[in-house]
């Protein structure tokens, strides 16, 4: 090394300083005095106490994972007018528009600050669950031509859960 180098880390730490705690046949600490399941544990605590998960997102952690519907099929996000649509001059607060599809299924979606308005397609009665977090899921009827609607938007992050005929689909989940 460079005589920088042993001016600046000028200690007393040797190689055979480290020889004295590790067991020369494994390498690892001598006497069994390091426990990988104890260090785990402890620093669990640790993070328990500086750093604890809120109980709400413990819940959500819990409910996602648990999926209620484990055939579902994952509607994919194919058009976000936040990313995808054109800006409109002069419009203060446009509406959002999604798109998912899921097969032959597609869900389009509108999110306005009064609400969701949106269309099953192919057109067909389905039950719409709108999933926001802890609350309750918002129970949604889609008529024969396929359309829902929602007197309140979606506070949050949020999904939406179609059970039309024999299919589940899940949308992904988007902040509003």
């Amino acid at each position: 090394m460079s005589d920088l180098h042993d001016d600046m880390f000028d200690d007393d730490f040797t190689d055979d300083t480290a020889d004295d705690f590790t067991d020369e046949s494994t390498g690892d600490f001598a006497d069994g005095e390091f426990d990988d399941g104890l260090l785990e544990e402890e620093l669990r605590q640790a993070a328990a106490i500086l750093d604890p998960v809120p109980a709400e997102l413990r819940q959500i952690a819990v409910e996602a994972y648990a999926l209620h519907d484990l055939d579902a099929r994952i509607a994919e996000l194919t058009f976000d007018s936040l990313v995808d649509g054109i800006p409109v001059r002069g419009a203060t607060d446009p509406p959002r528009m999604l798109t998912f599809r899921a097969g032959e299924v597609t869900v389009d979606v509108e999110v306005t600050g009064q609400g969701l308005i949106g269309q099953v397609l192919p057109p067909q009665p389905a039950r719409i669950e709108v999933l926001s977090g802890p609350q309750a899921a918002l129970p949604l009827m889609a008529d024969d031509m396929g359309r829902f609607t929602a007197d309140a938007p979606p506070a949050g992050p949020f999904a939406l859960r179609l059970r039309a005929g024999g299919d589940v689909v899940v949308t992904e989940w988007l902040r509003a």
